[in-house]
């Protein structure tokens, strides 16, 4: 979501204001899934996310220290890092990599979604105890969100959702979100009594990711044309995509990153990340699609392999 007017600020220090839009009434999903299921059980989910560092050592001592992820795997180039028995983050390194200016297409940021409040104030507190400085905060509607960037300036989120029967959808499908004010005092004081924090718990996940592009239009014939995801939510240059019936899955805006082109081969930020399907069938049609547009994609043992418009490796693959 929108960091751009957020303040600077520790863990334990409650994040200003940005800005609010009246909620609007609306259906509810006919159902309540558990909450911490909701965005992985959707036709498709994020997979993992792959960022090239230039200091392999410092920007994984960081997930691991500051967001309590453990590693997976690791190589003289490279590290695997995820819960017990999830991988959701590769980090690897480069030599001719070139650091990316804030203005290229690539991440905006990764989000780790945590299965609970109670996980998420417990993250907060470990973090403050870490004088772990943070980016901001919001309440979106459909999630609290904290916002941090690693040693290299790669954006995170750490959220927790609401459930889904607490969403406001309206009559096209698409979801109340905004940016309000989270009273980060009272989520520290939540965990204060019982700030257990063990790593990053089983559960977690990379809940969505959220991309600079170059142009909101041409995400929106990607995202929406190519892929078939729905767009659930607009801002003001930027539009967050979903399957089925998530507040989003893939955010794309132009905040910082009007008019970027391609990502260049060797630069540090996002290398790529992976959309897992659940449903087959609906990774056959983006399959099919893919193939009559003519977009070029590579066979790998992971899946299927393409570029985004804009150089983003994006792998699609059976969950």
């Amino acid at each position: 979501m929108d960091r751009r007017d957020m303040l600077t600020a520790t863990a334990c220090v409650v994040a200003s204001s940005l800005f609010a839009t009246r909620a609007i009434a609306g259906e509810k999903p006919m159902t309540a899934p558990k909450q911490d299921s909701f965005a992985l059980s959707r036709p498709l989910h994020v997979g993992q996310s792959h960022l090239v560092v230039k200091d392999l050592e410092m920007t994984s001592s960081f997930y691991q220290t500051m967001l309590g992820l453990s590693v997976l795997d690791k190589s003289a180039g490279g590290a695997v890092l995820g819960t017990a028995s999830t991988p959701l983050l590769t980090l690897t390194t480069r030599s001719d990599a070139a650091r990316a200016p804030r203005n290229a297409a690539g991440l905006f940021h990764n989000a780790f979604l945590l299965p609970s409040r109670k996980a998420l104030g417990q993250w907060l507190y470990q973090a403050a105890q870490n004088n772990v400085q943070l980016d901001g905060a919001s309440d979106h509607l459909v999630s609290e969100a904290i916002y941090l960037s690693d040693p290299e300036g790669n954006g995170i989120e750490i959220y927790r959702d609401r459930s889904p029967m607490e969403w406001t959808y309206h009559a096209d499908g698409t979801v109340e979100m905004a940016t309000e004010r989270l009273n980060l005092q009272e989520l520290y004081n939540s965990a204060a009594a019982k700030p257990e924090w063990n790593g990053m718990p089983e559960g977690s996940a990379m809940g969505h990711i959220h991309l600079q592009v170059g142009n909101v239009a041409e995400a929106d014939r990607f995202y929406e044309g190519v892929l078939g995801l729905k767009k659930m939510a607009t801002y003001p240059g930027a539009s967050f995509f979903a399957s089925g019936q998530y507040h989003h899955h893939v955010a794309a805006n132009i905040w910082n990153s009007r008019g970027a082109t391609a990502r260049q081969a060797a630069m540090t930020g996002l290398s790529g990340y992976s959309l897992a399907y659940n449903d087959q069938a609906a990774l056959a049609k983006a399959l099919a699609t893919l193939d009559e547009l003519e977009i070029a994609t590579t066979k790998t043992s992971e899946g299927v392999a393409l570029q985004d418009p804009w150089g983003i490796g994006l792998t699609l693959k059976a969950a």
